[in-house]
């Protein structure tokens, strides 16, 4: 018997599945984090190859005929050094053409069959992906924090941060978004800000603190956006808009004009009950919006076409 295998790598967890070529997982393995960006290669790389050993759960490593590796941080491993990391990884549990794409892949994948169409990310950083034969094939935005990221979550709470410098600078009221902002980067106690020298002093506060950390973490505030634009806050609801503005137009860039083929959203911006999500969807009216369901699902089915084919079955969703 032979089997494909699919992982699933992020930033915080990586999962694998192991499938048969009639779409049945038979296994799965899980580990921490393995964005080669933000963890050590050797670091990443083993827990990788540990989920892929946990999903084989004692099967023959030389029965799994393709394994697709859908990678957050991929370009990574453009680095001869830290290619050969990995691939030492994938000798030592023994497997052989372990074939590594970007995240967005896979989760392109986890929702549609289509082998042509458009992938659209917005989790803590954004990227709009054209997908060609399940490939990727061009970008637009993605550029990361410092040059992109447009209506990432770490887009939004930048907004939220300079929402906030504007409200104390201009001496409007900091009721609800400027409020939640300044508790959650200074604390419950904050700064005396009833005066113009305790809102100086608490704008000179928050710019420290948001330079003091990792940008990423600006992250954190976004939540908060969502809370304000759900609370009518007219400029949560602004930053909320241009955020959905930037993302329509990046996944839009990606496309050909004219192109009928599916978008495929991603992340946490994007789905649930996030505002941005619900503009997004309006933004892209009249053409087929999916969400992605689980990335491990889609690099199994991708690994399943490379061992048995175009007409490899679906693997059904994994229990939660």
């Amino acid at each position: 018997m032979t089997f494909a295998v699919g992982v699933d790598a992020g930033g915080t967890s990586t999962r694998a599945a192991l499938v048969d070529a009639a779409g049945v997982v038979l296994g799965t393995g899980r580990g921490g984090g393995a964005n080669p960006n933000a963890h050590a290669p050797d670091v990443a790389a083993g827990r990788i190859a540990d989920a892929i050993t946990a999903a084989l759960g004692g099967r023959d490593p030389g029965e799994v005929r393709a394994c697709v590796v859908g990678m957050a941080g991929v370009s990574k491993l453009s680095d001869p050094a830290i290619a050969a990391v990995f691939d030492a990884a994938w000798a030592r549990i023994g497997l052989t053409g372990v074939r590594a794409v970007a995240d967005a892949e896979v989760a392109y994948a986890s929702a549609t069959a289509a082998p042509d169409g458009t992938v659209l990310v917005a989790g803590t950083g954004s990227i709009a992906g054209r997908i060609r034969k399940r490939r990727l094939a061009g970008t637009a935005g993605g550029y990361g924090w410092l040059l992109g990221d447009e209506g990432s979550a770490f887009w939004l709470g930048r907004e939220a941060v300079r929402s906030t410098l504007e409200a104390l600078g201009r001496g409007l009221s900091l009721d609800g978004l400027p409020s939640a902002v300044l508790t959650e980067a200074l604390g419950p106690s904050g700064v005396d800000v009833r005066t113009d020298a305790g809102r100086l002093a608490a704008s000179r506060a928050l710019i420290t603190n948001a330079n003091a950390e990792a940008p990423v973490r600006l992250a954190r505030f976004a939540p908060l956006v969502s809370a304000a634009h759900d609370a009518g806050e007219p400029a949560a609801g602004e930053i909320v808009a241009r955020g959905a503005g930037l993302l329509v137009a990046n996944a839009l860039a990606a496309r050909e004009p004219g192109e009928s083929t599916p978008v495929v959203l991603v992340g946490s911006v994007l789905t649930g009950n996030s505002p941005i999500g619900a503009l997004v969807r309006r933004g892209l009216t009249g053409l087929e919006v999916l969400t992605s369901s689980d990335g491990v699902l889609g690099a199994a089915w991708l690994a399943a076409v490379d061992a048995f084919g175009e007409g490899a079955a679906r693997p059904a969703p994994l229990r939660k």
